[in-house]
């Protein structure tokens, strides 16, 4: 089973709409509402995969069991810790020309010192049936931003490998955790580790501690900083769509790597073909089955 970790879990809606008119009067041709948060994203591309998954982390008030209901109605097994606060909502204004999306992120609840000292005591008890665990999103208010370290600690001193997908601080402190693999794309590096080229910030996060540092270029592939060498994985062609949610469906191939000790090319390529096929799905936590059985094959890993 792989475990995610979402602390600031959201119902995500998505508008569809041919051309937005920002100082005008827009007509949606299609919305969804489902339950969202990176790391139910990737459990969504995991369990379509055919991986047994948990979802964990945060939810509260109504938009809280909205997210719970929905996770339900997928199919999709939870253990989601309840907060007093409600949830968040994120909105995705995608042009159905597939050029451009704009994302509206609500902050989050604000999360209590007791309410995540209780959600961490449950985690420890849930990583003991985990193969791997993700470690990703944004993290509500009231919570550190170096709990993704701290998380990252508890499973490896449980022999779990983790994977910490985040931004800003939570990035910067990761790597104290030990994690198996850090994943920033090439902006949210830049932020992290300034100046330098990516090859050159990745290392220095793996200098700090994590096992190995996967960074994503978005056309341009991904880079691999790892102990067993760099690695890059080049696009054959560019998707078009919608690359909300692009990153996580890489993830969860990474994470299927981790549980199956597939090689890193191996797993790059898959991780790759992954995210790339999530750019031609409408929303996050989706991807084109048909896109990445044609990508995936032509992937270069050098």
């Amino acid at each position: 089973m792989i475990l995610t970790v979402t602390l600031n879990a959201a119902l995500d809606v998505t508008y569809q709409v041919p051309d937005v008119d920002w100082d005008g009067v827009n007509r949606v041709s299609a919305v969804h509402r489902r339950a969202g948060g990176k790391g139910v994203n990737v459990a969504r591309v995991l369990a379509a995969l055919g991986q047994d998954v948990l979802v964990t982390g945060l939810a509260g008030g109504p938009t809280g069991r909205a997210i719970e209901d929905d996770l339900r109605a997928a199919g999709l097994p939870a253990a989601l810790h309840p907060v007093a606060a409600d949830s968040r909502t994120t909105l995705a204004v995608s042009e159905q020309a597939g050029t451009r999306t704009a994302l509206f992120n609500e902050p989050g609840p604000e999360v209590t010192p007791a309410e995540l000292a209780a959600f961490v005591r449950r985690y420890e008890t849930l990583l003991d049936a985990a193969g791997a665990v993700v470690l990703s999103g944004s993290l509500p208010r009231g919570v550190p931003a170096d709990t993704y370290a701290t998380l990252a600690a508890v499973a490896a001193g449980k022999g779990v490998p983790a994977i910490v997908d985040a931004d800003g601080d939570p990035l910067r402190h990761a790597p104290k955790g030990r994690p198996s693999v850090v994943k920033p794309n090439r902006e949210e590096l830049a932020r992290a580790v300034p100046g330098g080229s990516p090859a050159e910030g990745a290392q220095a996060l793996r200098s700090q501690g994590a096992g190995a540092v996967v960074v994503s270029m978005g056309a341009d592939g991904l880079l691999a900083v790892t102990g067993e060498g760099t690695f890059t994985a080049r696009m054959p062609y560019t998707v078009r769509g919608n690359p909300t949610g692009a990153g996580d469906s890489l993830v969860a191939g990474l994470a299927l790597g981790l549980v199956e000790s597939a090689s890193w090319p191996d797993s790059l390529r898959r991780a790759a073909a992954l995210g790339a096929a999530a750019v031609a799905a409408p929303v996050a936590g989706d991807f084109d089955p048909d896109v990445y059985a044609d990508i995936h094959p032509q992937i270069i890993i050098t």
